[in-house]
């Protein structure tokens, strides 16, 4: 009896991991603000103790940052991500703009990074992980500058087309993609002309366009950094997962609660990562807060039986 041919479709082949290269100029404009809101940082612990510090610098640097910070923590990780709850429109584009102002790339390209980690966490594959040169102490140090700044001059590309295909499908979020340098231009220029119009001066507008804007994106820039290099090489790890993640409890506010990074490895798509006694996780109480109003709903909270679950074994 001759059987007859397999009808089955074939196998679609799947996406590569990486994209096409980066350009020469991305390169470059990427060095060029890394570079620029690093050295404001370090040029503002001497101008602390002068004259061009105001409390109205303050207050709009605090501001900035809160948005944008809360943007990439809120948006750009727990929510496009991870799918860590579901938002309504209003809300979906709201927190892709304030991800964007944090000027770490737009939300797709940012969100496929992410993803394309956490498929390879601490492996060859991960975009920045400290582990990938070996364990020596110059292995180390070469590890943690590449998981937290270097990685960010590869020309690798992650091909979005494999990761985050239910983002390129969502027209809202292609659209703020590609306005990505206009919302930088925002960034920039937001403080500086809210500075000139509270003060009434240009002055007032330099130097809230370098507290506010250079040093407070400087500032951002190494507390998402950190949690690259240092949240994957020192700290506590109370729970299983994939790769070396740690929680590393100074990070904690600044961070709004990203640090607690062991958990995150371990449950990815819960919306709260600090579940333990005294942990601070700022991003969960405004997912929280979206929720009570009607913004977000399904949300991912911790359960008891899930987290016994994931608990590490206590060393012997």
């Amino acid at each position: 009896m001759t059987l007859a041919p397999s009808t089955a479709p074939p196998r679609p082949t799947p996406e590569p991991v990486l994209g096409r290269a980066k350009p020469r100029a991305e390169q470059l404009l990427i060095g060029l603000f890394t570079a620029v809101p690093s050295l404001a940082l370090l040029a503002a612990v001497p101008l602390t103790w002068g004259w061009a510090l105001s409390w109205t610098d303050v207050g709009l640097a605090a501001g900035f940052y809160l948005v944008s910070v809360l943007g990439v923590t809120v948006g750009f990780h727990r929510y496009f991500t991870h799918r860590s709850f579901k938002a309504n429109r209003g809300l979906r584009i709201a927190l892709a703009i304030a991800g964007s102002l944090a000027l770490q790339g737009d939300v797709i390209s940012w969100a496929a990074d992410h993803r394309r980690h956490h498929a390879f966490t601490d492996k060859e594959g991960d975009p920045h992980s400290p582990w990938l040169f070996g364990t020596g102490p110059v292995a180390l140090a070469r590890g943690f500058w590449h998981a937290h700044t270097g990685w960010l001059f590869d020309r690798d590309r992650t091909n979005a087309a494999r990761f985050t295909p239910d983002l390129l499908a969502d027209r809202d979020l292609t659209r703020i993609g590609r306005q990505f340098p206009l919302w930088t231009i925002v960034s920039l220029v937001a403080p500086a002309l809210l500075g000139g119009l509270i003060t009434m001066s240009w002055w007032g507008a330099l130097t809230a366009f370098f507290w506010a804007g250079l040093v407070r994106a400087g500032l951002l820039h190494h507390v998402t950094w950190s949690i690259n290099s240092i949240c994957h090489m020192i700290g506590r790890r109370p729970f299983t997962g994939q790769g070396r993640a740690t929680n590393f409890w100074p990070l904690a506010v600044l961070s709004m609660g990203e640090s607690w990074h062991n958990l995150h490895h371990a449950d990815p798509t819960c919306a709260r990562h600090g579940v333990e006694r005294g942990q601070i996780d700022i991003s969960a109480r405004v997912i929280r807060i979206f929720e009570q109003l009607g913004w977000a709903h399904d949300v991912r909270w911790p359960t008891t039986v899930r987290l016994a679950r994931l608990r590490a074994e206590p060393a012997r």
